[in-house]
């Protein structure tokens, strides 16, 4: 049985989506304030976070950054805040999804299948890849630089995988989209270019001279690694 975490201050809407979550089958923890919800989250390790932007004390903002630190655990951000901007801060901080006040019960439901989905749909392949400093271990998804481990969101987890299996192909947003969002997504094509600028951060540390997540305008993205 998985767990959800829900950081959520209104406690009507808490109760509400608790009830979804449970005759989905999942267990739910929850918290009503952003201390809370970071200690909780430390303490119970759930399997998905349903996280509200708006709350007292920590924000949404700082506990997604928080998680990022120490989990790839998939976020869910709760907003009343429609604007483009804020959702695309959600992606660009590693929120896996983002979901509009009022929302219906059942597109929660939906949602959070479709990112747990997404977060255990990961390519499996051969045991361990190697690119000079830069190892996927494919069956553990464990990926480390130069011997450090490095910390992904499961999205961006999949779509490294997904590339580094195929090295030196090139694909479309929407190639991407299709094979590792899913194609029940029905975000922007923009969260792929925030997912790739997300794992390259990540993989800083990388020798250039030995691969790179090449961007070939007009054509999409590629994994492209170098025989020296």
């Amino acid at each position: 049985m998985k767990t959800i975490l829900i950081v959520e201050d209104e406690q009507t809407i808490s109760r509400v989506l608790a009830v979804y979550m449970k005759h989905e089958g999942y267990e739910v923890v929850q918290a009503y304030d952003g201390g809370e919800g970071l200690s909780i989250f430390t303490q119970s390790k759930p399997d998905l976070v349903l996280l509200d932007v708006m709350l007292p004390g920590m924000d949404g903002w700082e506990i997604l950054k928080e998680i990022r630190k120490i989990s790839a655990c998939p976020v869910i951000m709760l907003t009343a805040l429609g604007e483009i901007d804020y959702r695309l801060k959600g992606l660009n901080h590693g929120a896996d999804d983002y979901i509009s006040k009022p929302f219906v019960g059942e597109e929660v439901v939906a949602r959070v299948n479709a990112v747990l989905r997404r977060s255990s749909n990961v390519l499996e392949t051969e045991n361990e890849k190697q690119f000079g400093s830069l190892k996927i271990n494919m069956d553990s998804h464990v990926v480390t630089v130069n011997g450090e481990k490095v910390v992904l969101t499961p999205k961006d987890l999949n779509l490294l995988i997904f590339l580094v299996a195929r090295p030196n192909r090139t694909f479309t947003r929407e190639d991407l989209i299709e094979n590792v969002w899913g194609m029940d997504y029905d975000g922007s094509d923009r969260a792929v270019d925030l997912s790739i600028k997300r794992i390259r951060q990540s993989l800083a540390d990388w020798p250039a001279e030995q691969g790179e997540i090449r961007t070939l305008r007009g054509l999409g993205y590629q994994f492209s690694v170098y025989d020296k």
